[in-house]
């Protein structure tokens, strides 16, 4: 019996190209003790190879069925290499942030090699404080469902010791020849007429023919979105088309959304919304952008719902929201937010910040991942940026024995699209990433700055009560020559 692709994760494959690669990542960034042992790629290397039994995806790899009669299967890799997928690399000691950075967004501009698993891991060394990165690359294809574990959340233990796992040798089946995958697409024709238009329509490359089989609650709500909802407002944020990107992170404190939301009411995620778009409406005028009583940009939300009948548990449902960027008063801003988003907290499907936690050892790539599987399955013209934003946990996490300090997500850009803003909260803090589209974005860390700004700009707006709260972490801007 093959293991065939479903109709969605082969319409990834078959729309991704150089300039669209289709793979979500993250950046960790782990704090080796000063005083302890050296840190060592090694560890790292061996961490991850110990954890792979938890992601048996990641020693598979795609193949293709001759004349493309049936959508291509997972087969395991025999020449499967660890140190090709996690891979050495370094910044000129000491390394900043913005030059962190800009080596993740040439990174995520590189689609990854199909003829291996679909992805990877750089452990990048040189960091100021003796610090180390871990970026990760996954394909959509890997991250189908809620239950998929992603390499970065399999590595990541509570404790420092880390746990301990059965070993499990692993020893590869035999890939099937050609003939055996063109017989057994046959069988499956036969077996399923309703395969013959799964497969034209991956054939035609048709990635939006196949949106009604996206996950449950949400292929429902694409579906009604593809057809209901009128175009997005033109913007700059619609007109990517270098295939190269850009990369900003940005750390806040968690504190200070929950402040905002003690005040003013609505949600964490409102808040977060929010700042994002007052942070757009400072980028629109620092470009010289006319910002009019109705200008507003539209956000796709992907949003973690409750599960129906016969679902699994943590579906994902893309929400529309028009984001008031002609509005001047932040607190009016958060007010209008809360008020669009509405309709999804009164449904009753809106799943907690805990039970999203307890989805899995830690949920957030995996529910990043599918948040952007939504997006790539809208038309351009329907949204003008996507927006995802997944609770962590709040206590520290450790990899190897190192801790985590911080965990920044990286959203894809899909087909046309030049900005995409990711956001995870974990230990205490609020992690901004960015991705930018690199020619119709140039100025993506004036933006991240921007975004600090709009904390500090909503924060202001609660009453005084007690000691002031410690100012956001500014961002130095990008120098030019």
């Amino acid at each position: 019996m093959t293991d065939r692709l479903s109709a969605t994760d082969a319409s990834f494959l078959y729309a991704e190209d150089a300039g669209t690669p289709m793979h979500v990542g993250g950046v960790a960034i782990l704090q080796p003790d000063p005083d302890g042992p050296d840190f060592r790629y090694s560890t790292i290397v061996d961490l991850i190879e110990s954890r792979l039994s938890l992601v048996p995806r990641y020693r598979q790899k795609v193949r293709f069925v001759p004349g493309r009669l049936a959508r291509p299967v997972w087969v395991d890799d025999e020449d499967f290499d660890i140190t090709y997928h996690v891979r050495r690399s370094a910044l000129p000691k000491p390394g900043t942030e913005i030059e962190l950075d800009e080596l993740v967004g040439r990174l995520i501009t590189r689609p990854l090699d199909r003829t291996r698993p679909l992805w990877e891991v750089y452990v990048i060394e040189g960091l100021t404080g003796g610090r180390v990165a871990l970026v990760n690359k996954t394909h959509h294809a890997i991250m189908d469902r809620i239950g998929a574990v992603d390499v970065a959340a399999a590595i990541l233990d509570i404790t420092k010791r880390s746990r301990d796992l059965p070993e499990q040798p692993w020893i590869p089946n035999p890939a099937p020849g050609d003939i055996d995958l063109v017989v057994d697409a046959i069988a499956d024709l036969t077996a399923r007429p309703s395969e013959v238009l799964d497969v034209a329509k991956t054939f035609a490359q048709d990635a939006g023919a196949v949106a009604g089989k996206l996950l449950g609650v949400a292929g429902r709500v694409a579906e009604m979105a593809w057809h209901t909802v009128s175009p997005a407002p033109r913007s700059p944020l619609n007109d990517a088309k270098s295939g190269l990107r850009r990369f900003a992170s940005v750390r806040t404190d968690l504190a200070d959304f929950k402040q905002v939301r003690r005040a003013h009411g609505g949600s964490i995620n409102d808040v977060i919304i929010t700042v994002i778009t007052g942070a757009l409406r400072s980028w629109l005028l620092s470009r010289g952008e006319a910002v009019t009583a109705h200008t507003s940009l539209r956000a796709m939300v992907p949003m973690s719902v409750a599960p129906g009948p016969g679902e699994e548990a943590g579906s994902v449902a893309s929400y529309l929201v028009d984001l008031p960027i002609a509005e001047p008063s932040p607190a009016m801003r958060l007010h209008q937010v809360s008020f669009a988003m509405g309709p999804h907290v009164d449904s009753g499907q809106q799943v907690a910040a805990d039970s999203l936690v307890e989805l899995g050892r830690f949920a957030p790539p995996t529910l990043h991942a599918l948040g952007a599987r939504v997006a790539g399955q809208l038309s351009r013209r329907t949204y003008n940026l996507l927006i995802t934003n997944v609770p962590g946990p709040q206590v520290p996490l450790y990899a190897a024995g190192y801790p985590v300090v911080a965990l920044y997500p990286v959203a894809p850009l899909t087909v046309g699209h030049a900005l995409a803003v990711s956001c995870t909260s974990y230990n205490g803090g609020v992690f901004f990433g960015i991705t930018a589209d690199r020619e119709a974005v140039p100025d993506v860390e004036e933006f991240a700055a921007q975004i600090a700004e709009a904390v500090d700009e909503i924060r202001s707006t609660v009453p005084a009560s007690g000691s002031p709260t410690t100012p956001t972490r500014s961002r130095r801007s990008r120098s030019t020559s």
